[in-house]
């Protein structure tokens, strides 16, 4: 009936078992197919991108992805799980600059476009063959054959038909701003994009400048900057109207500057008098370089709200090139913007000393410079946080250029509105993190001046600039076998409908964010075709990302969704910590503590890590990520499970237990039944109350401790009752509570660990009584309403509570467990007989007196002659036990014992004799040397020896 168990549980190699059966049975399609039909539960998988091999951390957000949909499956739901890969953008393109050693795009333009994106199309689905593989390892149950892809024309048509109703809306504009730019890669990026790249302690200059008064010799406005390579591009400095300056005098020189920001002089100084901010307004100073000629009034003093002195000197170096509100001063006082650097970052020729120089490498001549020339006030470090490029790492500019725009401010009201009905899981992140950052919303920067990625689909016309947006492939005279990627697409020309003239493409590409945001619609080629099935999956009941996502992906769908449908993308959502190593670091190649998710689950297994990843922290928080704690799980959890399903399986096995033969009804059982099953009801329960909150990792302890229960609890009080000869009622109602209660555990650790409770469910239930041929093709387990007895629940409660004061009242006497006692004084109710049992049994002691109340209890401490001899076989219990083991038997297995020696051990021995041979399966004890062969050890308990020898005898 039942397989036999090995005690040595390989769960790496029953993992790859079970793989081959979920093949070869074909039970994840089979599973979707059962549930066809039934209510959906919609889950949207958020695409990785497939440009490195996967890590650990796609371990953790796939675990969690697949936990939710086996449970809702197994809840009844149908749950479609669409496979997503994001295959555009920068991610990808520098993946293969780097197997090309290019440095940029003068290297990409040299190679070829179209060769280029070729090698990059190859190296997507290099990678996307390798996320398959960790995938399928980890169990995560996800349709790889019908992926949505990116890159896809049927993919990229419907991302193109969205841009298409923002445009129709106003909300896709071409502006020119000052955006986050990186000059490796030359190209704009997005502010969500922005927040992904920050580093802390970041060092940079600290410089305080002289800039002199035209008409004022040796007077000066002090002004601040971290970025003395914007100095050249200085056109105004900017005071506050509500801010009280002051003139000082420092040896021959004079300086203006904030009153509250006195501090930062150095040396001693005389305050000359109060400056009224509105005095300042116009007057000119002498420009710090003239190497470019403004074409407007500049070198100047104006007002501006954003002046502040919490830092700095209370005056602002304003280069309206540089810095969002200096551009936008600029525009509205009328003062030019000139661009001293150009798109790589490095100085234009006309800047003379600092031609050719990249910015960064630029700032200590500068510093130099100015210094020698008697302008610079003080010039020290500062460690602060800096944008750096999110892919390929370099430090961001802040860069005013013409780009394209979607205009997300327009819609920031429904977008707080619609973050606000999301279910965040931890809640703190929807109104923290995702809230606080769309209350600062900018405009979209939505351009990409790259090669491999979604087209920008804008048209425009060479003679009269009139501009078409298009959304779909159909417009441009082209189907979806077409490739819509450069080089092919800048290509296509359409005919002015305003004028005679040709349309072309502008060059941009997309930010792959919207791509990714797009995926609700684009996966379904909405709305070209399965119109009704969108409507049906849209929005997602669940999605699940890293926290760094609430800037990416998540903002991405929100985003989107609002602007089309003024709703959510999704009602849930899985907000995971971010995987450290052990010291709190970021995993990374330069640091050199990556981990292979491949080599983990070789070594351990997958259920060891994903438990792991579901047990160790709150949702939300970060992993400290060590080996030797996954290996921890196998030792605390996974090793209880196999054991007590082992224990069960071999013994059952033996004895012939026919799990379809009449059931011992729930009221007949045995009181420790009772409690299990009733505990059971409540564990299930339990789950189902934090599965449903989004909470797995109360659902996993609340499991743990169940297993932990069921093996230290109820399988060491109730082993007896399996090992007996005779098949009573009291032993079979022990085999079907501990049979339901294994099905029913295999059932509800099936979306934790799908793998060893698959082998549990196969052994057990698989077939037998019309069950279904795979765990998870069975349904969540509901218990029997006679299983509930909260009642006797409490009471084993306060049980359990005596034995752990008795414990530790035993061990402050110093009197080990073994060791019978006479009595023991109670200050409790008095319990029922069966109980009590429990209770004399597990403290070891003969009786119980009940006195008072408020739960405290008193050992009788005297030990007498008997129940001396009865500790000391206690003790001989324990060492044969261990000879045992180490003799390799099975916990079944039958022994014969032989034993020489006289005193106490002896005599000990013979007093307990049947004690001692119920408890080690001894079919006979002899006194006298032991069989030829067998191996004899001498025991020591207490200074007393005594020689013995078990020799395994044939199963019963």
């Amino acid at each position: 009936m039942f397989q036999e168990v090995s005690t040595r549980a390989g769960f790496p190699e029953l993992e790859l078992e079970v793989l081959r059966f979920w093949k070869e049975r074909d039970i994840f399609h089979k599973s979707l197919k059962q549930r066809e039909g039934r209510p959906p539960f919609i889950f949207y998988e958020g695409p990785p991108t497939a440009n490195n091999p996967p890590g650990i951390h796609h371990v953790l957000s796939r675990a969690l992805k697949d936990l939710f949909p086996r449970y809702k499956t197994m809840r009844g739901y149908y749950v479609e799980r669409k496979a997503g890969w994001d295959t555009h953008g920068l991610p990808v393109e520098i993946e293969v600059e780097k197997q090309l050693k290019f440095t940029g795009k003068q290297d990409i333009e040299k190679f070829g476009v179209e060769a280029f994106n070729k090698l990059c199309r190859e190296s997507v689905f290099k990678y996307i063959d390798q996320f398959a593989e960790v995938t399928e390892r980890m169990g995560y149950w996800v349709d790889l054959d019908k992926a949505y892809r990116t890159l896809d024309t049927t993919y990229m048509e419907t991302v193109w038909w969205i841009l298409k109703q923002l445009w129709d809306k106003g909300l896709l504009y071409q502006g020119f701003k000052v955006v986050p730019y990186c000059p490796r890669d030359q190209t704009p990026l997005s502010s969500h994009e922005l927040a992904q790249g920050y580093r802390d302690d970041v060092e940079d200059p600290s410089v305080y400048v002289k800039f002199e008064l035209e008409d004022e010799p040796k007077t000066y406005f002090l002004a601040w900057t971290t970025t003395p390579w914007t100095l050249p591009g200085n056109v105004a400095l900017a005071v506050g109207l509500d801010i009280p300056y002051v003139r000082v005098r420092q040896g021959d020189e004079h300086y203006i500057l904030a009153k509250a920001r006195l501090s930062i002089l150095q040396g001693e100084y005389q305050v000359e008098g109060d400056v009224d901010a509105k005095s300042l307004l116009g007057k000119r100073y002498k420009p710090l370089y003239e190497y470019l000629v403004p074409d407007k009034p500049a070198f100047f003093v104006v007002d501006a709200d954003f002046v502040s002195t919490e830092d700095g000197t209370g005056i602002v170096h304003t280069a309206a090139a540089y810095g969002v509100d200096d551009l936008d001063l600029s525009l509205k006082k009328g003062i030019p913007v000139r661009h001293v650097i150009d798109l790589a970052g490095r100085f234009r020729p006309e800047v003379t000393p600092f031609a050719g120089l990249f910015v960064k490498k630029a700032d200590p001549k500068i510093i130099e410079d100015l210094t020698e020339r008697g302008l610079m006030y003080r010039a020290e470090t500062i460690r602060h946080t800096y944008p750096f490029c999110w892919r390929c790492g370099t430090p961001l500019l802040y860069y005013a250029l013409t780009s394209w725009f979607i205009k997300t401010t327009a819609v920031k009201d429904q977008l707080l509105r619609n973050n606000g009905v999301v279910n965040w899981v931890p809640s703190h992140v929807g109104p923290g993190r995702m809230g606080n950052w769309l209350e600062t919303l900018v405009d979209w920067s939505l351009s990409r001046w790259r090669y491999w990625g979604t087209p920008l689909p804008v048209w425009v016309c060479e003679k009269c600039d009139e501009s078409r947006c298009i959304g779909s492939v159909a417009e441009l005279g082209l189907t979806v076998n077409d490739d819509l990627h450069r080089p092919y697409i800048d290509r296509v020309t359409l005919p002015c409908e305003k004028c005679d003239g040709t349309m072309r493409r502008v060059p941009d590409l997309i930010d792959v964010w919207f791509d990714s945001g797009s995926m609700p619609m684009a996966q379904y080629h909405y709305p070209f075709e399965n119109q009704e099935l969108f409507k049906e999956r849209f929005p997602a009941d669940f999605i699940a990302e890293g926290l760094d996502q609430t800037r990416g992906w998540f903002f991405s769908l929100l985003a989107i969704g609002t602007m089309l449908f003024d709703q959510p993308a999704f009602k849930n959502v899985i907000v995971n910590g971010t995987v450290l190593d052990k010291q709190g670091r970021k995993m990374s190649k330069s640091l050199k503590n990556s981990v292979d998710p491949m080599e983990v689950m070789s070594k351990f297994g997958a259920h060891a890590t994903r438990w792991y990843f579901f047990s160790a922290v709150a949702i939300g928080n970060d992993y400290r990520f060590d080996l030797p704690a996954v290996q921890d799980v196998i030792r605390r959890f996974m090793l209880i499970l196999w054991n007590t399903y082992g224990f069960f399986a071999n013994y059952a096995r033996l004895d012939g237990f026919d799990p379809e033969g009449a059931a011992v009804p729930i009221r007949d059982r045995a009181l420790l039944d009772r409690w299990l099953l009733a505990e059971l009801a409540v564990t299930i329960a339990d789950v189902e109350k934090a599965m449903e909150a989004y909470d797995p990792p109360t659902a996993a302890r609340r499991l743990e401790g169940f297993v932990l229960d069921l093996s230290t609890w109820y399988v060491r009080r109730s082993r007896r009752r399996f090992w007996k000869s005779e098949s009573d009622a009291d032993k079979r109602s022990a085999y079907q509570t501990l049979y339901q209660v294994l099905v029913s555990l295999a059932q509800l650790l099936a979306p934790f660990m799908p793998f060893v409770s698959e082998t549990i469910y196969q052994n057990l239930a698989a077939g037998k009584g019309g069950q279904p041929e795979s765990v998870h093709l069975s349904d969540w387990p509901v218990p029997a309403a006679d299983w509930r007895d909260d009642e006797l629940r409490k009471q084993m409660s306060v049980v359990r509570r005596l034995v752990a004061t008795g414990l530790a009242a035993r061990n402050t006497a110093g009197i080990k467990v073994r060791q019978p006692l006479l009595a023991v004084t109670i200050a409790e109710k008095q319990l029922n007989p069966e109980l009590e049992s429990i209770l004399l049994e597990e403290l070891n002691i003969k009786a119980a007196r009940y006195q008072g109340e408020g739960g405290s209890l008193t050992l009788d401490t005297e030990i007498s002659p008997e129940l001396k001899l009865e500790g000391l076989a206690r003790d001989l219990v324990r060492k044969i036990q261990e000879l045992r083991k180490q003799s390799g038997f099975a916990v079944e297995d039958r022994i014969r014992l032989y034993y020489e020696g006289d005193g106490i051990l002896a005599e000990a021995l013979e007093r307990w004799r049947d004690y001692i041979a119920t408890e080690t399966l001894a079919v006979a004890i002899a006194r006298g040397g032991a069989p030829n062969g067998a191996s004899v050890e001498t025991l020591q308990i207490e200074g007393h020896s005594l020689r013995v020898s078990v020799v395994r005898v044939a199963s019963h």
